[in-house]
């Protein structure tokens, strides 16, 4: 299920969270809101953790990361990674990058298998991506920009890129990636779609200002639909069986 929310005035979630299958990190606000809708929805699952990179609440535009590790900017203090450390899963490392474009969350664009980076990004920095991410790294360009962590979205289960993205790039990338994809905007019309939303297997979050139709092509391409109903089925399963014991007890009452 797709969520609206804000960070304080602000529709670009993306900028202030950064979400992963094993964990999701936000920006210290001056209220709890922001946090206290990702940890209701969230919580159940995995760890909802307040972080800073550089003394600065805009954690989703400085790290990247998959459910294997978190690759944070050279301007992460020794405390904040130590905290990072201590409140991830262990099986998340944690690695500090030296490199000259130090907004991560702006170059690559990651999903558990692949990730897309910039074509200026250094080779050190490729290397560190495929070792800590465990993912095969491409040079790419969405919609003719360089900014694909800013530019696309996608997670194991589809994506989304830049709406001036041209058929043939989009069949190429979806081919690159083994994900569908779609042309597509957040926020009203926004086209910066890394800064407008998170998202991961089984949830996304994205502005208030997001409108019905956005939420219904994220919720599809990214298979958020079916996460809902595999739930509702679950929980009817649940209830049913409850339902039948209960019946049971009674009648051995």
């Amino acid at each position: 299920m797709a969520t609206r929310c804000a960070f304080e005035n602000s529709n670009e979630v993306g900028v202030f969270a950064a979400l992963t299958n094993a964990y999701c990190l936000t920006g210290i606000g001056g209220s709890e809101n922001f946090y206290s809708v990702f940890e209701a929805e969230l919580a159940e699952h995995i760890p909802v953790i307040h972080a800073t990179i550089g003394g600065n609440r805009f954690v989703g535009r400085t790290v990247a990361g998959n459910r294997r590790g978190l690759l944070v900017p050279n301007t992460t203090t020794d405390l904040e990674l130590q905290h990072l450390r201590n409140s991830l899963p262990d099986a998340v490392v944690v690695q500090r990058v030296e490199e000259r474009l130090s907004a991560l969350g702006n170059i690559v664009a990651a999903n558990d298998y692949v990730a897309l980076v910039h074509p200026d990004t250094d080779r050190e920095t490729e290397d560190v991506i495929a070792d800590v991410l465990g993912v095969e790294v491409f040079r790419q360009t969405v919609g003719g920009q360089a900014l694909v962590g800013s530019y696309s979205k996608f997670t194991n289960q589809g994506g989304m890129v830049h709406p001036r993205t041209s058929l043939e790039d989009i069949e190429e990338l979806s081919s690159l990636l083994q994900v569908p994809l779609v042309a597509g905007t957040v926020n009203r019309g926004s086209d910066v779609l890394g800064g407008g939303m998170v998202v991961n297997d089984f949830s996304a979050f994205c502005g208030l200002d997001t409108t019905g139709t956005e939420i219904s092509v994220i919720e599809s391409i990214f298979k958020l639909q079916k996460q809902q109903q595999q739930q509702q089925h679950s929980g009817q399963q649940q209830q049913s069986l409850v339902a039948g014991m209960r019946a049971s007890l009674i009648d051995q009452l």
